[in-house]
């Protein structure tokens, strides 16, 4: 990612995180520096449940942050196969698999990011199941499905391992549920390998999209050696490239 696109970046969060504080939209507190969980996750979440391909889907990949934690217990619920990041994907098995005909602790419980490290095992991408819908946390979006997160890059690589292991492509579904301050009417800075999203859901409506672009594996070019070295899968797949 070049310079100016990443300082680009920086300042709509920083601008988006002060509008929301702002308005205190926070349900867990100040959202600087995070995906924000914001007041209303609830009613997006129900809101995404009813949506057609949701109800059709039978594997969800979600991220692990607050704010989509009624997402992850609506799919535990409906009988969805739920697949969630390792934090930091640290891990050389680097999602935790949370099957719902065998949970081991409640649809709440396994929601959140301890529930999910304490109780849900973890699995390789070898073990895992194609999926039908992935789940992203935004700091911002706009109506073309151009979406920034916090920053640390985790998404767009958890996607692109999904990818190189043949798990998503075209026809996954991808979405991000929002505060209605996140979704904005401007254009939003990305890189070439930044992935877009299919739907945007807010507590009041659902923003349908263009179709955005998808990773086809790693782009090994835009990972830096520390980031390698700190994802053991990364290290792993370079490892067996070589």
């Amino acid at each position: 990612m070049n310079t100016g696109t990443a300082h680009a970046k920086d300042r709509l969060r920083q601008r988006i995180w002060d509008l929301l504080d702002g308005n205190r939209v926070g349900r867990s507190g100040p959202v600087h520096g995070e995906i924000p969980d914001f007041h209303g996750a609830d009613r997006a979440a129900a809101r995404l449940a009813e949506h057609p391909r949701w109800v059709e889907a039978p594997v969800v990949k979600a991220n692990p942050d607050r704010a989509q934690a009624e997402v992850r217990r609506h799919a535990l619920e409906s009988g969805k196969l739920l697949y969630t990041a390792v934090p930091g994907i640290a891990a050389p098995e680097p999602f935790h698999e949370i099957d719902p005909a065998a949970l081991p602790a409640s649809p709440a419980v396994l929601a959140t990011g301890r529930g999910a490290a304490l109780h849900a095992p973890r699995t390789p991408l070898d073990r895992m199941r194609p999926v039908d819908v992935v789940v992203c946390g935004s700091v911002a979006v706009n109506r073309q499905g151009v979406r920034i997160g916090k920053g640390a890059g985790y998404s767009d690589i958890e996607m692109a391992l999904l990818a190189q292991a043949g798990l998503i492509g075209e026809r996954t579904l991808v979405v991000t549920t929002v505060h209605t301050l996140q979704l904005i009417d401007e254009p939003v800075p990305a890189a070439e390998h930044d992935v877009g999203v299919d739907l945007v859901v807010t507590p009041d409506e659902i923003v349908e999209c263009p179709p955005g672009r998808r990773p086809s594996g790693i782009d090994w070019q835009v990972l830096d050696e520390e980031k390698i070295s700190a994802i053991p899968v990364l290290e792993a797949l370079r490892r067996d490239l070589r």
